[in-house]
């Protein structure tokens, strides 16, 4: 018993050792940037040669900057949008639709998840070329709404599984039609949820780079800009000093999307009908 007792301790801080240094692998570039963004030179490279910041300074004023972050931000919001309202409903109908066909569309709407994305942006370059949109803002929407649908959907999915079944049927029974029950029970229900999505969705769609790569016209999105300013090995410290807040927003943005889920989530498991 005791060999064994010991046998295991052993395996756990092998297990221990592995997972912390598969997190250093994973996060210590991601921390360098912050770190460099702050160095005194342009060169990405130790030692240090003084704190700084100026290269955050250069990001007020720059107009090409500017234009792809707006570009960033307005099509994130619509790509957004329009893949929430798509999870809701795919899930909501895979979930309680009366068709066999809503499992079908839902186990369709996840695939994305699945394909390279270099065929998603070969393969929506050739769709909008052949309908006529070609490279365009709407062109990036539409790929965007099609890579974030996968996690609207499994985000809607679970939110709608965790509600009680008895809820809807007490609602459908009091004389509600299916659209009144979804409109006046399940959505508010399922609100944080819709938020969580949302917001995602929101960051899966201004982070994207190779689907915009594909589609894009003459008006850059914000990952677009920051590729192809790593051609000049000056701009570089601008692009960590920029690299740096996107990633605090990120992390902020996914914090309460990750809050909102497990809130509605909490919520549904301390109030079963």
């Amino acid at each position: 018993m005791k060999a064994e007792r010991a046998g295991t301790k052993r395996d756990g801080r092998w297990l221990a050792l592995y997972v912390l240094a598969y997190l250093v692998f994973l996060y210590l570039p991601v921390l360098l940037i912050p770190l460099f963004s702050l160095n005194d030179s342009i060169q990405a490279a130790f030692p240090l040669q003084g704190f700084t910041l100026q290269w955050y300074k250069t990001l007020y004023g720059n107009p090409a900057l500017s234009g792809a972050l707006l570009n960033s931000l307005v099509i994130g919001v619509i790509a957004a949008s329009g893949a929430t309202l798509c999870g809701i409903t795919v899930s909501y109908m895979d979930l309680y639709g009366r068709s066999p066909l809503g499992t079908t569309i839902s186990a369709i709407a996840r695939l994305p998840i699945l394909i390279p994305g270099v065929i998603v942006g070969i393969s929506l370059l050739i769709l909008v070329n052949l309908i006529g949109l070609g490279p365009s803002r709407v062109a990036i929407v539409l790929g965007h709404i099609l890579v974030a649908l996968p996690t609207t959907v499994v985000i809607m999915r679970s939110r709608f599984a965790a509600i009680p079944k008895t809820i809807r049927e007490a609602a459908l029974d009091l004389g509600a039609t299916d659209w009144t029950t979804f409109r006046r029970v399940m959505l508010p229900l399922s609100l944080p949820a819709v938020l969580s999505a949302f917001m995602l969705a929101f960051l899966i769609s201004f982070d994207e780079f190779i689907v915009v790569f594909f589609l894009a016209g003459t008006e850059p999105t914000l990952p677009l800009y920051i590729w192809s300013q790593l051609r000049f090995p000056r701009s570089l410290p601008t692009v960590m000093a920029l690299g740096t807040v996107i990633l605090a927003v990120s992390f902020i943005i996914a914090g309460t999307a990750e809050i909102l889920r497990h809130r509605g989530l909490g919520a549904a498991r301390r109030n079963p009908a």
